[in-house]
């Protein structure tokens, strides 16, 4: 399992994944879950995947041969496609024809799934975020709801239910994105370190900041701590 996280605010976009792949607890494994195409200045996108690493991959795998085939149009490639709503319909329609196929070989033991989250921006539109379901429908992020999860979610969304809204810094945004992470790690096994996290400023057409967070991250472990203690600390001050 997996936990990702997108967040589309006034300032711009703040993107975080996990990493961890189970098969079981004794097959564990690290595999990037965070995937950007960018042509900087002109258009950004950036996928994360959740679920079925057979379903996730061999879509990925489809749309970047799209984009990289001479007769590609702006039907079949996301880097051509018109508007970021077109975007999310071919990769919506890739994903759904991957886990049909996918299904149909495994009919016999166990259907596969997966979802994705599809953030990004053109020159001249506007930034949108997109969260993409297996059967290939999706919905998107407004600015009632300016954040979508895939995979682990439950345990990070108290906070971001609390403290996100569009006016929210980047900065501050990237704080609640690791807080919600940290929520997850803390109470679920199938999410683990290393994350990734990327910022894509309004306007930018590229990612403008982007970092791998390791296990025994200093920064990270601070930030955790003291997010640990001040918990401790307004529950002791609750009274009934």
């Amino acid at each position: 399992m997996t936990y990702c996280v997108g967040l589309l605010l006034n300032d711009g976009m703040v993107l975080l994944s996990d990493t961890r792949t189970n098969a079981g607890l004794d097959n564990i494994s690290t595999y990037r879950k965070m995937f950007t195409f960018e042509d900087a200045g002109e258009r950004v996108i950036v996928i994360m995947t959740a679920g079925s690493l057979s379903v996730s991959q061999t879509a990925l795998a489809q749309l970047r041969e799209a984009i990289e085939d001479p007769e590609a149009t702006p039907d079949t490639s996301i880097m051509l496609a018109p508007t970021m709503l077109k975007v999310a319909e071919i990769v919506g329609s890739t994903l759904a024809r991957v886990r049909a196929e996918v299904d149909h070989k495994l009919s016999a033991v166990q259907g596969a799934s997966a979802s994705m989250l599809v953030a990004g921006q053109r020159k001249g539109g506007e930034m949108r975020l997109f969260l993409i379901y297996p059967e290939g429908n999706f919905i998107e992020a407004t600015d009632d709801a300016p954040f979508l999860q895939i995979g682990e979610h439950k345990y990070g969304k108290p906070i971001l239910d609390r403290v996100v809204k569009p006016s929210t810094s980047l900065s501050d945004a990237q704080k609640a994105v690791l807080l919600s992470m940290d929520s997850t790690l803390r109470s679920n096994l199938s999410v683990g370190m290393p994350l990734d996290l990327a910022v894509i400023e309004r306007d930018a057409c590229q990612v403008t900041e982007k970092r791998r967070i390791e296990a025994g991250d200093d920064a990270f472990r601070q930030m955790s701590e003291a997010w640990s203690s001040a918990l401790r600390e307004g529950f002791s001050r609750i009274t009934i």
